[in-house]
This record gives C-alpha cells, sequence and structure tokens, in this order.
C-alpha cells in the first residue's frame, strides 16, 4: 500500500483538495465562524448523526445557549429538553460537564492542546482534533467515518477499517497528509469528500478533484474498498407503555432506569414501561401496579409504532389507561399530554404520545 507522496506531488494534491472544498463547500452553520464553541457542539451533535437532522437542533441550542458560560450555568434538564429527540443523550450530559470544567478551571476557553482537550468529560480523539484543528489551526488530522473511507480508497486499502492496526495506519496517514498552513479547512475538506463524493455505495469519481491519486479508482476497487462491515445480529424487543389519565385529562411520566433504560429511553422523561413477552397487557398492568402503587388498571390497546436503536428494532406497544387519581411519588410529573414538550423526553416517548393523539383523531372523526 502506497502512502508516501514526493513532496511537489503532495503539495499540488493539496491544493487541488482545497481550491475544491473552498468552492463547493455547503453552507453549514457551524462554518460561519471558527469559534471553538460553536465547533465543539457541531462535532459533538454530528457524532452518530447526519448532518440534516442536527441543523435545526444546533440552531436552536446555539440560540438558548450561545457559549459555554450559558451552556454551564443551563441546568441539565433544560440541556436534554433542546438535545430531546436528537439521541445519544449522553453526548448532552458529557457536553455539560464539559462546559462547567471549562468555566470553573479553564477560564471559559475551549483548551488549546491535545492532552488539555482529551481530560475533558466526552472528548475524545477525533473531537479533539477537530475543534482544536478548525478553530485554532493546531496541526491534527482527524479521522471519522468519512475521512477513513475516502483515505482507504486512495491508498486502496482492503480489509475492515475498524480494525485498530488499520485504523492507526488510517490516522498516521491522515497527519502525514496533512495540509500544515490550512489544517482546518484540510480536515473539513476531506468530511466534505467523503460526505458529497466519496460516498460509501456509489462513489462520484468523474467528479472527485483528487481522483488522478485515487489507487482504489484507478483499479477499479471503489465498489470493494472498504470492505463492508460485519454488522452485529439484529435484536427485536418490544416495550409495552401506559399512558394514564385522571379525569382532568393529565397524564404522569416517570424516570425509572430499569433493564430497557439504555435501549430506549436514555434516563429521559418516560410514560411507565416495560420490555415485555409474550403477554404484553398484562406484563404492563404489573409492572404499573408494582411501581406506582395501583391496585389495578383497565388497559386498552392503541396503535403500535416502530423505533429502532443501533441494532435493536423495538416495537412500541402503547396502552391508554383511564384512572381516578395519579400516584404523587419521587422521579415522577404529573402534566397535561401538551405539555410533555416542556421536559426532554425521547423520540420514542414522542412516538408513544402520537398514538394516543393519533386515537383520538380517529374518535372526533367519527
Amino acid at each position: 500500500m502506497k502512502t508516501n507522496l514526493p513532496p511537489a506531488q503532495l503539495k499540488t494534491f493539496q491544493k487541488r483538495l482545497l481550491r475544491w472544498y473552498r468552492a463547493h463547500k455547503r453552507d453549514l452553520p457551524w462554518r460561519a465562524s471558527r469559534d471553538p464553541y460553536g465547533v465543539w457542539v457541531a462535532e459533538v451533535m454530528l457524532q452518530q448523526t447526519r448532518i440534516a437532522a442536527v441543523m435545526p437542533y444546533y440552531d436552536r441550542f446555539l440560540k438558548d445557549l450561545p457559549d459555554v458560560e450559558a451552556l454551564a450555568r443551563a441546568p441539565i434538564a433544560e440541556v436534554l429538553k433542546l438535545w430531546s429527540g436528537l439521541g445519544y443523550y449522553s453526548r448532552a450530559r458529557n457536553l455539560h460537564r464539559a462546559a462547567k470544567e471549562i468555566v470553573a478551571h479553564r477560564n471559559g476557553k475551549f483548551p488549546r492542546t491535545l492532552d488539555q482537550a482529551l481530560e475533558l468529560p466526552g472528548i475524545g480523539t477525533y473531537t479533539a482534533a477537530a475543534v482544536l484543528s478548525i478553530a485554532y489551526d493546531v496541526p491534527l488530522g482527524v479521522v471519522d467515518g468519512n475521512v477513513a473511507r475516502v483515505l482507504a480508497r486512495l491508498c486502496a486499502m482492503e480489509g475492515d477499517l475498524r480494525e485498530p492496526r488499520r485504523w492507526r495506519e488510517l490516522a498516521n496517514i491522515a497527519q502525514e497528509w496533512l495540509a500544515r498552513d490550512s489544517p482546518g479547512d484540510w480536515n473539513q475538506a476531506l468530511m466534505e469528500l467523503g460526505e458529497v463524493i466519496c460516498t460509501p455505495q456509489i462513489p462520484r469519481c468523474d467528479f472527485c478533484p483528487i481522483s488522478n491519486w485515487c489507487r482504489a479508482y484507478n483499479l477499479g476497487l471503489t465498489q470493494k474498498i472498504p470492505a463492508a462491515r460485519l454488522k452485529r445480529a439484529t435484536e427485536h424487543i418490544k416495550i409495552a407503555a401506559a399512558i394514564l389519565r385522571d379525569p382532568r385529562g393529565r397524564t404522569i411520566l416517570v424516570k425509572d432506569p430499569g433493564a430497557h433504560d439504555h435501549v430506549l429511553f436514555s434516563r429521559m422523561w418516560q410514560f411507565p414501561a416495560v420490555q415485555v413477552a409474550r403477554h404484553p397487557e398484562t406484563e404492563l398492568e404489573a409492572h404499573v401496579c408494582a411501581t406506582l402503587g395501583i391496585d389495578s388498571i383497565a388497559l386498552q390497546g392503541l396503535p403500535a409504532a416502530r423505533h429502532s436503536v443501533t441494532f435493536r428494532n423495538i416495537t412500541l406497544l402503547p396502552f391508554l389507561a383511564h384512572v381516578e387519581q395519579l400516584p404523587k411519588l419521587p422521579r415522577t410529573r404529573i402534566l397535561s399530554m401538551e405539555n410533555l414538550s416542556q421536559l426532554p423526553i425521547s423520540n420514542a416517548t414522542r412516538k408513544i404520545a402520537a398514538a394516543f393523539l393519533t386515537k383520538q383523531k380517529i374518535r372526533y372523526r367519527k
């Protein structure tokens, strides 16, 4: 695998990609400035999440929490509410913890060195290098999924790119080829190329500014590189949830970190719910009565919904139950269905609520 380029070729290679990026880069909100806070928030949001999904969340987050001081002051519930629906909520919690650390011990400034950045909660090598290179022009190469694919094709690297040895090779190549006079633009150029040109399934090689240097393209291997990753087998599970309604039309949400917590609700506010097997209604009734101290309930089935989290394919089974009085217990909130969005809730909880609203509309039309 050839990775070393003569200095003159490397310079031409870098100029070609940078010229393409500066002419064709997408107008993304986090590219409007080199403010480290905005770059950092964007990089965290973009972990395991597509750009199109991130855009409205990013704008709303920066509007309400425009700087690291505002983020550090905000209650975690407010941060989670702004993050609600974006998923992978540990990212938001770590972002909040890191902001407090920056304000308390680093004069409100994101660190300028790799070692110091890596000390912050939730900051790994990729995020640290991305923020430092884009915000401060620190000469650090980055490797994410898009960059790894671009580099692998350029070098015709076969095999599983996530295998530790190959990933280290990619990191070394990224650092070796880094345009040190423009590290931020260079890293973003590789990311952009992987996002819009050097795509996983059908790369647009005819439009690639650096195809002359691509060994996979020249060898006809772009469809074989990178090698397909072995996927974990899909796990199918069922979650039954209870929407309890009192005579005033209010419902109850709980914070109930049970066995299903890491799968579905991410320690957000949720309807009482439990993973079920063969008898969802019976199992849910037993769970609700045991955890909320209710003697008995009559559950009415609502439309099921689908939900996916990583390798888990989840069937949501909502049930409605009318109760005379909602219990007032620790880690519970009583509120109207219209006010659910005032609390940090997951997309799964939104889908459960939507099943109830759909049923109500059907009844109203009848």
